[in-house]
């Protein structure tokens, strides 16, 4: 597990894909998410197949978030090419945590 961070601020726990398998799957079968999930080395989801909507933020190298979107179920998203890590959370967590473009995020070790 990692925490989510931003100005010092935990916002959530986290989950990070970190093998192929955990990639892959991502939130399928699942009927909520709590916390975050962390995509490192990604450009772009979908939701196709999931039982509920998500918030996407797509960070820069730095962490920045470059882009926001709220994806309803069984869709699929437009690369960010600038983007290479993806934050996923359940719907309105984002407005929750204050979550917007320009934000740096930080994913901190739980440990």
């Amino acid at each position: 597990m990692v925490w989510l961070v931003t100005e010092g601020r935990v916002l959530a726990s986290a989950e990070m894909a970190s093998d192929r398998a955990s990639r892959r799957r991502g939130l399928l079968g699942r009927t909520r998410l709590e916390g975050a999930f962390i995509l490192p080395s990604c450009r772009w989801v979908h939701t196709i197949g999931m039982k509920f909507p998500i918030d996407v933020a797509y960070l820069d190298a730095d962490g920045v978030v470059v882009k926001t979107v709220h994806m309803p179920r069984h869709r699929v998203g437009a690369p960010v090419w600038r983007a290479r890590t993806v934050v996923e959370a359940s719907a309105g967590s984002f407005g929750r945590w204050g979550v917007r473009v320009g934000d740096r995020l930080e994913i901190r070790s739980a440990s």
